[in-house]
């Protein structure tokens, strides 16, 4: 007699067999953009995630998910997680950034942003990293009432992020973070790794100069 194993109802799949990058380029923006921010919410309760994390948001329904690219939920703990559920975690993400594609257009354009509406996410960013489609190439969008309105860009066009609490600015494919109290940028720590080794080698150096030797 087969025992009687317990099972769950619904199965959540914790992979999904299908890309969430279509180019090495978009890979690589998303992955560096996840590490940037992770590091700069580490002292804080923030959780940062993306890239391949399945996000439930009907308990009852299997199917109804999405994949940010990235997102950050304030006020929960950065823990490691097999999927992101929430009726578990209890909380929607205040902030979600997507590095689009032409190809990928209606849905990071229109199906997605319709969807995080619904959900109350509080400001939703695009990031055209080849200039395929999108002038500018970075555009976001702030949750005002019933719809999502424009944020506002600078003459750069750079903008600020309320929920995030830096400018965000595209810069030569890359979308680059600045903090708003130093204006100093995000560094990964493979740039910030260089920017030392610069400024060792410079001090170094500098004697040389003033002696003119």
């Amino acid at each position: 007699m087969s025992p009687a194993i317990r099972v769950r109802s619904v199965h959540y799949p914790e992979s999904r067999r299908r890309p969430i990058c279509d180019t090495d380029m978009h890979r690589d923006e998303v992955v560096r953009q996840i590490e940037l921010l992770r590091q700069f919410f580490a002292q804080r309760k923030v959780y940062v995630s993306g890239h391949c994390l399945a996000v439930y948001y009907d308990e009852s329904h299997p199917r109804r998910f999405v994949v940010p690219d990235v997102f950050v939920v304030k006020g929960l703990r950065a823990e490691k997680r097999q999927a992101y559920k929430f009726w578990i975690e209890r909380r929607v993400p205040d902030a979600i950034l997507e590095v689009t594609s032409r190809e990928n257009r209606r849905t990071d354009a229109v199906t997605k942003p319709n969807l995080y509406h619904r959900l109350g996410v509080k400001e939703y960013f695009l990031f055209d990293p080849a200039e395929e489609y999108m002038e500018p190439p970075l555009q976001g969008f702030r949750l005002a009432g019933d719809r999502y309105e424009p944020i506002a860009t600078d003459d750069d066009w750079s903008l600020v992020s309320d929920e995030l609490g830096l400018r965000l600015r595209a810069e030569e494919g890359r979308l680059m973070f600045y903090r708003l109290d130093t204006g100093e940028r995000l560094l990964t720590e493979w740039e910030a790794r260089l920017a030392a080794e610069a400024e060792l080698a410079r001090l170094r150096e500098e004697p040389v100069r003033r002696d003119g030797t």
